[in-house]
């Protein structure tokens, strides 16, 4: 059942007037992505047995020479199709079907169950795990950070994958694969909601969240849990709910437990920082002494500068905030200069935070000229994107604290 103008089409008919046989086509795709690919692939996708995932969605444009908004767009005509054909059968004619058929082979075979088993095994081979295997990868893709990208940009690319995560969900599997798919589906969620989070979107931000942590417990793996919910505690710390973010901590915290991980360092870095804003001084110095500890024996995966990684220029950046806040200036200034000396140039949003802490420090030691000038110059040039959220609040926060004229001339670089 193919659909007029569908995906099976569109491809059939591109490849008969190229006069490419599917060998080729298969070849040739193998050399775009550099990894096998299954020739078989390409008669479900023109017999519209299945339809093609995201993942193959630009290889399709580049070997039969069309856009990927012609590719997506044949395969919503060829979903619409299919819907509409599967609403219109009719049970009484399949079951007449059946019937005459088997008066007129006898006890021969039944027409049609080589066509059945072709389907059967047409499904199987194009199981859901290669959908599985390549949401893994968007997550390893996505969660290496911003890398000079704006929010909006990451936000734009993980679009697609999303839509495919939430038909993936909907869809039943074996435990194990379920587990490995929830996880994913913890991650990635996670990665949307920091996203909104560095946004301004807290409201957002809270709800992903909220689904990655259900994702996470649903999953078994606590590590996950423990990241999530570290990750989460950061959306109250960082506007305004300091008590809110501690107790959000301290359950990431339980979650990660003794073992030293990423996401336990991460929650003991929280932790301090939140004690910190609410004043807890001993609380943030016990909580500051944890993470140094865990920091020092982490290794491999858990040092890796992602999202999911607690690497030591991570380190620095929460130890800067959490000595400013405790209104350390000295300790707080050596984090800076070690943040910024492990920091890559395309960190505007990391460069621009630390320049905040140092401008918060400056007016905790007495310039609140040099602290006005430092904030109101580093806002001034952040492209558009990083105006809002994060950054923005920051910068109000200092602001709030200041008087007369540095208080006007951060006020107008806000405004």
């Amino acid at each position: 059942m193919v659909a007029p103008g569908g995906i099976g089409a569109l491809l059939r008919t591109i490849r008969e007037k190229a006069d490419r046989t599917r060998e080729q086509q298969g070849g040739l795709i193998e050399r775009v992505q550099g990894r096998p690919f299954d020739e078989a692939n390409l008669k479900r996708w023109e017999t519209e047995k299945r339809f093609p995932v995201p993942h193959w969605h630009s290889t399709i444009a580049t070997i039969y020479g069309i856009t990927v908004e012609q590719v997506r767009a044949a395969i919503a005509t060829s979903q619409r199709y299919r819907k509409a054909q599967s609403n219109k059968e009719d049970d009484v004619k399949r079951r007449d079907f059946g019937r005459l058929a088997v008066v007129a082979a006898g006890a021969g075979v039944l027409p049609g169950i080589a066509q059945a088993r072709e389907g059967i095994d047409g499904a199987l081979a194009g199981s859901a795990q290669g959908e599985l295997e390549y949401l893994e990868a968007a997550f390893e893709r996505h969660r290496g950070g911003y890398h000079g990208r704006s929010p909006d940009a990451v936000l734009a690319e993980m679009r697609q994958d999303l839509d495919l995560l939430g038909q993936a969900l909907a869809r039943p599997h074996p435990v194990r694969e379920r587990a490995d798919l929830t996880r994913t589906a913890a991650g990635i969620a996670g990665l949307v909601a920091i996203v909104q989070h560095d946004r301004g979107d807290q409201r957002d931000a809270h709800g992903w969240f909220s689904t990655a942590a259900r994702a996470a417990r649903e999953s078994g793996d606590r590590r996950m849990t423990a990241w999530v919910l570290a990750r989460q505690a950061m959306v109250p710390l960082n506007y305004g709910a300091p008590a809110a973010a501690a107790k959000i901590a301290a359950q990431a915290r339980r979650e990660a437990g003794r073992t030293p991980t990423a996401a336990g360092a991460l929650a003991a870095a929280v932790t301090a920082r939140s004690l910190a804003a609410l004043g807890d001084k001993r609380g943030a110095t016990a909580a500051l002494e944890d993470v140094r500890s865990l920091a020092e024996r982490l290794d491999g995966d858990a040092t890796a500068d992602t999202w999911l990684g607690y690497p030591e220029q991570k380190h620095h950046v929460h130890l800067s905030q959490a000595y400013t806040l405790l209104g350390n200036t000295t300790a707080a200034y050596q984090a800076q200069d070690r943040a910024l000396a492990l920091t890559g140039s395309p960190s505007v949003m990391t460069r621009a935070l630390l320049a905040m802490d140092t401008a918060a420090c400056l007016r905790a030691d007495g310039d609140p000229s040099a602290a006005a000038d430092m904030a109101a110059g580093v806002f001034g040039r952040l492209p558009g994107p990083y105006r809002e959220g994060l950054i923005r609040t920051r910068a109000t926060t200092l602001h709030r604290t200041l008087t007369g004229r540095p208080h006007d001339l951060l006020g107008q670089a806000l405004a």
